[in-house]
């Protein structure tokens, strides 16, 4: 049976690292009762360990492309605490890719899946239960990448620009039921998946102040929302380019390396070292 509490619920998808573990931090502060998933379950109980209150915290370990293990996740934490207040689909992942390169397919799909499907698998057993309630926050993490596409991240460009449209859909379908869906839409935040960009950065956000940031705009119930607010200017400007100038310009932007093009440049590392 669900427990009667007011400390806010908060389920949290991708938060073994990155911004999922900030976010956790901060919810945690608030002394917020959570559910962390991702697929390191050692990274999770590591950070469980660290948190004000620990057993205010359910891990589970599971890959989210998983849709009946999330379904699973999300029937056990509502057992235990009922219907949460903020569901954070925030797992994902991103590859440099190359269509000519067959080796690249698989990349394509996963980062498709785990972008775009599993932020509507995550939400997914949340929705009944919130709108009978008429109550509740879904949250989606996009990318200013999802914008425009890209060079050379053609993946995860396609993956955010997906996600972002299916959060606007949501987000219209649920507000009769009083359900809120707020879009965060990071620029470049320091985070491993950032660190191994070989390319500038600017304006580049610590991972702790994208999550006080990201949760003050959940709070406001904010519709969207770009972190840092210059990158929002910055995406503004972009989508206005006319394609002719944005194609002159982009067509020799620095490109995130491809799965291949990291192994080679590791193992050549390690041959240094």
């Amino acid at each position: 049976m669900a427990a009667h509490t007011t400390s806010p619920k908060v389920f949290i998808t991708g938060a073994s690292s990155g911004l999922g573990q900030a976010l956790a931090r901060h919810y945690a502060a608030q002394g917020a009762i959570l559910g962390l998933v991702g697929r390191r379950g050692d990274k999770l109980t590591d950070l469980a360990a660290t948190l004000p209150h620990p057993h205010a915290v359910h891990c589970y370990a599971l890959d989210v492309r998983d849709a009946l293990a999330l379904r699973a996740a999300a029937g056990d934490f509502m057992a235990r605490h009922g219907v949460p207040d903020i569901v954070i689909a925030n797992a994902g992942i991103s590859h440099g890719v190359n269509t000519e390169d067959p080796a690249d397919l698989p990349h394509f799909a996963s980062v498709m899946d785990t972008n775009w499907m599993a932020m509507i698998a995550t939400f997914s057993p949340f929705v009944g239960p919130m709108r009978e309630r008429k109550r509740g926050t879904l949250v989606g993490i996009g990318s200013v990448a999802g914008v425009r596409g890209l060079p050379g991240h053609g993946a995860y460009s396609a993956s955010k620009a997906a996600a972002m449209t299916y959060l606007e859909s949501l987000r219209v379908e649920l507000r009769a039921d009083k359900v809120a869906v707020v879009t965060i839409a990071p620029g470049y935040i320091r985070t491993p998946m950032t660190d191994g960009n070989p390319f500038p950065m600017p304006f580049l956000m610590d991972s702790d102040k994208f999550a006080r940031k990201a949760a003050a705009a959940i709070a406001r119930g904010k519709r969207f929302a770009v972190l840092p607010w210059q990158m929002g200017v910055a995406a503004f400007g972009m989508r206005c380019l006319p394609r002719w100038l944005y194609d002159m310009l982009f067509a020799r932007a620095p490109r995130k390396p491809t799965l291949a093009q990291r192994q080679a440049r590791d193992a050549a590392k390690d041959r240094v070292s």
